[in-house]
């Protein structure tokens, strides 16, 4: 995996909908807020890679192998707070944040979440 594959989530330009992690975006105005809105998944790790980690763990250094599916992970529950936001009219989620937790130690639960809102030029 190179840079781009651990930066972040695709622009608006790409989805039609803009993340940020802050109250307002300057130059626009929220018109409507929508509400909260999520995205959510869950992943095992396989065996090869949780005992890579463990070797790995005592020797120290990254652990690519759990790095890779956290990215990954997170990448899908960002894609699934894109398609929420869509399916309900919003062009902007605002306050986006993550919340990462251990799934009964079986996997690694991510939740992408945020408010959904319209946007619109602040001039209008």
């Amino acid at each position: 995996m190179g840079i781009d594959d651990y930066g972040g989530g695709p622009g608006a330009q790409q989805t039609g909908v803009m993340i940020v992690t802050t109250n307002d975006v300057p130059g626009y105005r929220v018109e409507n807020v929508i509400g909260e809105i999520f995205g959510l998944t869950v992943r095992s790790r396989h065996l090869g890679s949780q005992i890579g980690a463990g070797l790995k763990s005592m020797i120290g250094g990254e652990l690519k192998g759990l790095t890779k599916t956290l990215v990954e992970t997170r990448n899908q529950a960002m894609e699934r707070l894109i398609e929420q936001a869509k399916a309900r009219g919003a062009n902007a989620v605002l306050m986006m944040r993550f919340d990462v937790t251990e799934a009964a130690d079986v996997g690694t639960e991510v939740c992408a979440y945020g408010t959904a809102v319209v946007l619109v030029p602040a001039s209008t």
